[in-house]
């Protein structure tokens, strides 16, 4: 059953970089649900996520020839809507952060005040990691993936993956500490 389904997946692959758009349409079939899945858990909001779901599918079936069966269509697919999604918020925080420096400043409840430092030094962290850093503590901490996951996604090792995540957490902690 396995071996069939791989060979089906790969058949629909062959015959989308071909421009058959009945495959196409059935590799949609397949994972839109799946991806749709990702994008929410990485961005919550349902517009968003589709938006940058059909982005997902119209660049993976423009990039179909770089897709060399290496890993899954899945996964391949899959790290193409985290990246869109990754870039989908980075675009969102720089536009919200633009508007948000714009006028005055919003009075605060104390309490309040004091847990919204606390997460801003988390934020101003996280700016200041290098980008893998950055991705691995997204994936793991926000995003709940675990480190077999982020390793498929990313393209590296599980155990890369937990060592990176230990040096980012390391960072960020140290980071934070001093700000």
């Amino acid at each position: 059953m396995e071996a069939n389904v791989r060979f089906t997946h790969k058949a629909l692959v062959e015959q989308s970089r071909a421009g058959d758009r009945n495959a196409q349409y059935q590799l949609y079939g397949l994972y839109v649900d799946a991806m749709f899945n990702v994008a929410m858990r990485l961005l919550t909001i349902r517009e968003d996520a589709e938006d940058v779901l059909q982005e997902s599918f119209v660049e993976a079936f423009k990039k179909l020839d770089s897709f060399r069966f290496e890993s899954t269509f899945g996964a391949w697919l899959k790290r193409i809507v985290i990246n869109r999604s990754i870039n989908h918020l980075r675009a969102k925080r720089m536009f919200s952060s633009s508007l948000e420096n714009e006028g005055e400043p919003i009075e605060e409840d104390e309490s309040e005040g004091a847990d919204q430092v606390e997460i801003e030094k988390v934020k101003i962290g996280l700016g200041q990691l290098p980008e893998g850093y950055k991705q691995i503590i997204t994936l793991y901490l926000i995003e709940g993936y675990d480190h077999v996951e982020i390793g498929e996604i990313m393209g590296i090792s599980t155990s890369t993956s937990k060592s990176q995540y230990h040096r980012a957490k390391k960072k960020l902690i140290q980071i934070v500490n001093e700000l």
